[in-house]
C-alpha cells in the first residue's frame, strides 16, 4: 500500500475516533443533566403532592397547557361526542 494512502487512512480514523468520542461525551452529559432535571421534577411533584395537590391532575394540565388551542378544541370535541354516545355527559 502507498504510505501516503496509509497516513490518509490513518488521519481519518483519527478524525472519526475524535468525533465519536466528542458524540458520545456530550449524551453522556445531556444523560447526567436530564437525570438531574427529572430528579428536579420528583422533587417538585412531591412538594406539590405534600401541600395537598394532585400530581396526576398537575401532570394533566402540563400535558393540556403544550397542545395547540386547536387541538385541545378537537380533543375536547371528539371527547363530549364519546361521553354523550355512551350516555356519560351531563345533559
Amino acid at each position: 500500500m502507498d504510505a501516503s494512502k496509509t497516513e490518509t487512512t490513518d488521519v481519518q480514523h483519527s478524525i472519526a475516533k475524535d468525533r465519536l468520542k466528542s458524540f458520545l461525551g456530550r449524551l453522556e452529559r445531556l444523560a447526567e443533566e436530564k437525570q438531574a432535571i427529572s430528579d428536579d421534577m420528583k422533587e417538585v411533584f412531591a412538594e406539590a403532592k405534600g401541600e395537598g395537590f394532585d400530581t396526576k391532575v398537575i401532570k394533566m394540565i402540563i400535558r393540556i397547557r403544550k397542545q395547540d388551542a386547536n387541538e385541545r378544541a378537537e380533543q375536547d370535541a371528539i371527547l363530549d361526542l364519546c361521553m354523550h354516545s355512551l350516555g356519560m355527559a351531563d345533559q
